[in-house]
């Protein structure tokens, strides 16, 4: 049951989309919502210390770095970063990581101005929302 969700989610999602048009979509700042592991496991993120921010360098290059709002707009961030390179294989999009530590793949299944959501090469699904900065005057 949990592989044919997957794969009604791939093809769904997969094929709705051309995945030229997900890139334009990808940068920005990302708040994680939701975590739907592959056995099913669910855990949903109600409140989060840190963000993502993914950015497209050029044509096939981009990187994801973890930030940590702050309440005056500003943002607190490690030297840590994640290069990928993305390429469009098999209808979709995929980004391959490299870093001194691992190396993986995930597919961006959906990308839209609110949403994106990626599935890993575990096959965990992580749907995020386009994080929105809390201000307080």
């Amino acid at each position: 049951m949990k592989k044919a969700y997957y794969l009604l989610l791939i093809v769904f999602f997969g094929c709705s989309k051309n995945p030229e048009d997900l890139k334009q979509h990808l940068s920005g700042y990302w708040e994680i919502n939701e975590v739907t592991l592959s056995n099913g496991t669910k855990k949903v993120y109600n409140v989060n210390e840190t963000i993502d921010y993914i950015n497209i360098d050029k044509d096939t290059v981009g990187f994801r770095k973890k930030l940590k709002p702050n309440f005056n707009g500003t943002y607190q961030t490690s030297k840590d970063v994640e290069h990928f390179v993305f390429k469009i294989e098999n209808d979709s999009l995929n980004l391959y990581y490299k870093t001194p530590f691992a190396t993986w793949k995930e597919t961006v299944l959906h990308a839209s101005k609110d949403k994106l959501q990626i599935m890993n090469q575990n096959k965990d699904l992580y749907l995020y929302k386009r994080y929105t900065p809390i201000t307080i005057d």
